[in-house]
């Protein structure tokens, strides 16, 4: 009686075979993003905000410069007292 050889010694071992590996296409290295107009707004609203922010609320220079003009006795006058009254007026919408 003699015995034929069907396979391999190990059955699993077919399955086991490997194929050659082979390395991913390289892409190109540029990345590139699109910015919609709307966001680019919003943006710019968002850094004027945060500058707003970061202000000081007390303009010293702007206090500086009136009181050296408080100084002056003829500074204040009809038309000074007049546009005062004006921007006060217009302040509070009368």
């Amino acid at each position: 009686m003699t015995i034929e050889r069907l396979g391999p010694v190990d059955p699993v071992a077919k399955f086991n075979k490997s194929e050659k590996t082979t390395r991913p296409e390289k892409k190109s290295k540029s990345d590139s993003i699109n910015v919609s107009d709307e966001a680019k707004s919003m943006g710019e609203l968002y850094k004027a905000t945060e500058s707003v922010k970061q202000a000081p609320d007390v303009r010293q220079d702007r206090i500086n410069e009136v009181k050296e003009k408080l100084k002056d006795p003829s500074y204040i006058n009809d038309k000074v007292l007049e546009s005062v009254a004006d921007s006060v007026m217009d302040l509070f919408k009368i």
